[in-house]
């Protein structure tokens, strides 16, 4: 165990995770616990992280991500946390940076990772994934995730802000099926977040969002330099705005 001044506690939230965890655990190693917060997986998922002596698991029936992300950063023991998602890896470059950042004695509150975005295995340079960054390392006394947002979770920090340089690994498209169905997840859960927050489904804003998705994805972030990935990237994101005021319409229909 390497011994740091400050102590991190490793965090993940997951469902069905069996192709990812044991990865993603490794990542963990210099943190002295791992909270995994699951959503009552059917694979191989705990098993697999019950092997680990560092890890703890909670189960906790799936709501939103932002419930099941601050349910686990309540449940860790260290102030500092490292929130890492399955599809997500640590380079020894970055893991290297994170232990030097926490010996500093003066350290920000919160720190941001780029991230370098895979498609099937295939590096993406472009789609709006130049700027991808996410808060991935901070404090639990600084920091919690906001109620409102059910989807694509936003940290709420406290106090200051850093950036970090080395590139967190983003595996986030296995296969073109699978991402299709996180898409429309996602865009399902952006539709309960905005029907909550009182706003009324539009067949104009439907149509009007969803094509400057795509016009935004392929070309203004120049998803078209990169080949049939950019394509559909921009198709399954544009994929998830209609989803989003389908989701809508679906719960005012139901009220």
């Amino acid at each position: 165990m390497l011994e740091l001044k400050e102590k991190i506690s490793g965090a993940i939230i997951t469902f069905n995770e069996e192709k990812n965890i044991q990865e993603v655990l490794e990542c963990f190693d210099f943190c002295d616990e791992i909270v995994v917060v699951d959503s009552f997986s059917t694979d191989q998922t705990l098993e697999i992280a019950k092997k680990n002596p560092k890890v703890k698991i909670i189960q906790n029936k799936f709501e939103d991500f932002t419930k099941q992300r601050n349910l686990a950063i309540d449940s860790v023991k260290n102030d500092w946390i490292l929130f890492l998602d399955g599809d997500e890896r640590i380079t020894p470059k970055l893991r290297q940076e994170i232990i030097d950042e926490l010996k500093k004695p003066q350290k920000k509150d919160a720190y941001y990772f780029y991230r370098k975005f895979y498609f099937a295995g295939k590096p993406i340079n472009f789609s709006g994934t130049q700027t991808d960054k996410n808060f991935r390392l901070f404090r639990k006394s600084k920091c919690r995730y906001v109620a409102e947002k059910k989807v694509h979770e936003t940290l709420e920090v406290n106090g200051t802000v850093g950036v970090l340089e080395n590139k967190l690994l983003h595996y986030s498209v296995a296969d073109y099926d699978s991402y299709r169905e996180k898409m429309i997840h996602y865009g399902q859960l952006k539709g309960k977040e905005l029907f909550a927050k009182g706003k009324k489904y539009n067949r104009i804003t439907q149509y009007s969002k969803t094509a400057f998705k795509f016009f935004k994805t392929y070309f203004i972030r120049l998803g078209f330099l990169d080949g049939k990935e950019g394509f559909q990237l921009a198709e399954l994101q544009t994929l998830s705005v209609f989803e989003t005021y389908n989701s809508l319409q679906t719960l005012e229909k139901k009220q």
